[in-house]
């Protein structure tokens, strides 16, 4: 039996009456050709059976339509919406967004990024600034756009989205000391690098204020769960019992410090104010609804995927580093302290 004929872009050319450029070009950018020009070739395309050969591309191009994507988490809510953010500005591109889940672990990137270095691709995105000496070397060596998400700083491989956590934490403090809390506490688990960083910056603004105390802080190298955030509340609880706030890493700590403090009788907000950090919906919708703060997660995915697309056609004039700020949202849980609690 003969091998099947591959059908090619100038078959589908000779059959739609135009050149084969129009027609890679109606392939990859449709809104740079007519309509009446992308109906034929959307004819002779389904008529033919045409399959684009992505290995032919890569060979004249030298880059694949490889779009990688490297985050720690898949199951994380907070990685979720920055996905989100991610596809739907990839979805009107002809590139291809292949995930790999890092897992936190340095070993695991440094093979990710050297996997997707084999694939010649059209960008990545990648989670955060920490990477290890070889991973950053890797990133530097690819001739493609890089834009690293979730956090901004001052050396980007080629540009970044994301947010300051040292301030985002310091607002967060300020704003339970302004609301009449003197006892502020931390709950913090995995302590990756962001952690840290909301670590620190919780710290030095209740040290400003005179109120930090070792004994107020609690954290835990396991993962965050809604579980582990009520263990920790309790056991912070025998260890501070007088703390009369917390900020919580993030928000699955604070639902979890929430149903502890309600176990325990304790009054929120009155006998304990709650604080996260992201802002899930279930922040809102949580009774008594949760403070916390705010971030920009699908529009950092979704900018972070604009920034490598503008790159590869030329038409990036903006900066490296793309700052989507934050903000803390006020609810229930840190509202003014009545004058008799205390």
């Amino acid at each position: 039996m003969s091998e099947k004929k591959r059908i090619t872009l100038d078959d589908v050319a000779r059959l739609a009456g135009v050149s084969a450029i129009t027609v890679s070009r109606a392939l990859r950018r449709p809104g740079m050709v007519s309509e009446a020009v992308r109906k034929r070739i959307d004819s002779a395309v389904a008529e033919l059976g045409y399959v684009p050969n992505p290995a032919a591309r890569h060979l004249a191009t030298g880059r694949s339509n490889v779009i990688g994507v490297l985050i720690p988490s898949v199951t994380n809510s907070v990685f979720a919406e920055v996905l989100k953010g991610i596809y739907a500005a990839s979805e009107p591109s002809d590139y291809d967004v292949q995930l790999a889940n890092t897992r936190y672990c340095a070993r695991t990137e440094e093979n990710a990024l050297r996997l997707f270095a084999s694939q010649k691709p059209a960008g990545l995105v990648v989670s955060g600034f920490d990477q290890s000496t070889a991973a950053r070397a890797l990133l530097e060596s690819l001739d493609c756009p890089v834009v690293q998400i979730m956090e901004t700083g001052e050396n980007p491989v080629d540009a970044c989205v994301g947010f300051s956590h040292f301030h985002a934490a310091q607002a967060a403090t300020r704003h339970l000391l302004a609301q009449g809390y003197r006892r502020p506490g931390f709950l913090g688990a995995r302590m990756d690098p962001r952690t840290r960083r909301r670590f620190d910056g919780f710290r030095a603004e209740a040290t400003a204020a005179g109120v930090f105390h070792t004994d107020r802080v609690m954290t835990s190298p396991e993962a965050s769960s809604v579980t582990k955030g009520a263990e920790m509340l309790q056991q912070l609880l025998a260890q501070a019992p007088d703390v009369d706030a917390i900020f919580c890493n993030n928000d699955d700590l604070a639902l979890g410090a929430l149903f502890q403090a309600q176990r325990a009788g304790l009054s929120v907000p009155d006998r304990l104010g709650i604080c996260g950090f992201n802002d899930l919906e279930v922040m809102s919708a949580a009774n008594p609804a949760l403070s916390s703060v705010r971030t920009r997660r699908f529009d950092m995915g979704q900018m972070a995927l604009k920034i490598v697309l503008a790159k590869l056609n030329g038409t990036w004039s903006g900066p490296a580093v793309v700052d989507l700020g934050y903000e803390v949202m006020m609810r229930q849980s840190t509202m003014p302290m009545r004058a008799d609690i205390g």
